[in-house]
């Protein structure tokens, strides 16, 4: 292989431009669907106006690929600073989206039109230019692979911010249904897992694309443990809401309680009280609470709902042992096996606005038969964020993942139902602070 590592590339330029394109598509249409009257507004008061996202896009391609991989210049120095990166404050107080001149936003016109001159650039250098790897940023096509799933992920968290819309801001899908299930969930059930080897991380010779934090592969003894084979469902939370559970100081950690009390939680975020009983807050509309839904929760609600329940939340090794072991010692490419990700084996890819009941996708299950941990929602882990052995900042994207080794963010496990394909991958961590309550996650306990 060339310096470069990328002979493997250049007979598919044809397929990286096509990714990139339809990345572009998806983007607007998920823009497209808010109201221009939503377009400064901030639906998530610890993220940027909407604004900021549409503009960040293209203007992240441009320094991961264009400027950091290639060492060519953008379209537009000052709105690519504008645009930039975005923010992750502890508190609502501390979320400032900028000072000074970068305050004032351009017009969407304006917007768009850095977007295609961006796009345009973008394409024309995916299909002509020398991708000879002499940069570190281009090292085994890094810059563009960069540049593509960064867009899937914010694909991702766009949606979480227009969960949080107004639902006359939002354009409803003509087409839009609901799989709901029975009214009466699966029965609670655990299954134990033996001790046995976990692998964590991934080898870079053996992957295509990884970020930093995925780096570098290791294997981990875990004990044996017993774990939920669905996740936590909306029937099963409605017990810890009942008993008091928000009200218990004793099942929640000190930072937990306090943002419990100071934000005056009482129920998870996507429940609503409703005349007739509660119900789930949705993207187009509020729906009758499905109980066999997962519940989407914060890292402290979930934390509180083990403790309750005395037991606790996996470990990311335990994670990797249930979903990927082998009761021989082996290990899987996915929960299911080898074969690549598809709908029958779980709810990711944009395929619903919403969940679908646990267990719905038993063609997903792992080998001990725990369903649903890819697919249908995030896994909250009780393992703090933190690089892995020999881990490397990326030259494309050095402060992705380093910026957060803060012990204040969880690793989340897994996919839901606005996670691209692309990312369905044994290694791909994602994390947030467990106080961040908009994110489609949810949770399963093991025993102490």
């Amino acid at each position: 292989m060339s310096p470069a590592g990328l002979e493997p590339l250049i007979p598919a330029r044809t397929s990286l431009v096509d990714w990139y394109l339809r990345n572009r598509r998806r983007s607007r249409d998920i823009f497209d669907l808010i109201e221009t009257a939503a377009y400064y507004s901030r639906p998530i008061s610890l993220r940027n106006p909407i604004v900021f996202y549409e503009g960040h896009l293209p203007a992240f391609s441009l320094i991961a690929f264009i400027k950091r991989g290639l060492g060519r210049p953008g379209v537009d120095e000052r709105l690519e600073e504008l645009f930039a990166r975005g923010i992750d404050p502890e508190t609502e107080a501390s979320a400032v989206p900028r000072s000074g001149r970068a305050t004032v936003w351009p017009s969407r016109d304006d917007v768009l039109a850095f977007g295609r001159a961006a796009d345009a650039l973008i394409v024309s250098a995916l299909r002509d230019a020398a991708l000879d790897g002499s940069r570190p940023a281009m090292r085994r096509a890094e810059g563009i692979y960069t540049a593509l799933e960064h867009e899937l992920m914010h694909q991702e968290t766009l949606l979480y911010m227009w969960h949080r819309l107004p639902h006359g801001h939002k354009a409803r899908p003509s087409d839009l249904t609901y799989e709901r299930g029975s009214e009466i969930p699966p029965a609670p059930a655990r299954v134990r897992i033996p001790e046995g080897v976990a692998t964590l991380g991934a080898d870079r010779a053996a992957l295509p694309f990884g970020w930093d934090n995925e780096f570098q592969e290791h294997r981990v003894a875990v004990p044996a443990f017993d774990m939920d084979v669905f996740n936590v469902t909306n029937a099963a939370f409605m017990a810890f809401v009942e008993d008091g559970g928000y009200a218990r100081r004793e099942l929640w950690s000190e930072d937990g309680w306090t943002w419990r009390a100071q934000e005056q939680v009482e129920h998870p975020l996507f429940w609503r009280p409703g005349a007739g009983g509660w119900l789930w807050h949705g993207m187009f509309e509020d729906v009758p609470l499905p109980p066999a839904w997962p519940v989407y929760v914060s890292w402290a609600e979930a934390a509180a709902f083990a403790e309750w329940c005395g037991r606790r939340l996996p470990t990311e090794a335990e994670y990797h042992r249930a979903a990927f072991g082998v009761p021989d010692g082996s290990e899987r490419r996915y929960p299911w096996g080898d074969e690549a990700p598809d709908a029958s084996r779980g709810n990711f890819d944009f395929r619903s606005w919403e969940p679908v009941p646990v267990g719905a996708r038993p063609a997903g299950a792992s080998a001990w038969g725990v369903h649903d941990l890819v697919g249908n929602g995030w896994e909250w882990t009780s393992t703090v964020f933190g690089p892995f052995p020999g881990f490397e900042p990326m030259a494309s994207y050095p402060e992705y993942s380093a910026d957060f080794f803060d012990g204040q963010h969880y690793v989340m496990k897994g996919a839901s139902p606005a996670t691209a394909k692309e990312l369905v991958r044994r290694s791909f961590r994602n994390w947030f602070r467990p106080n961040y309550p908009y994110v489609y996650a949810t949770f399963r306990t093991v025993s102490r």
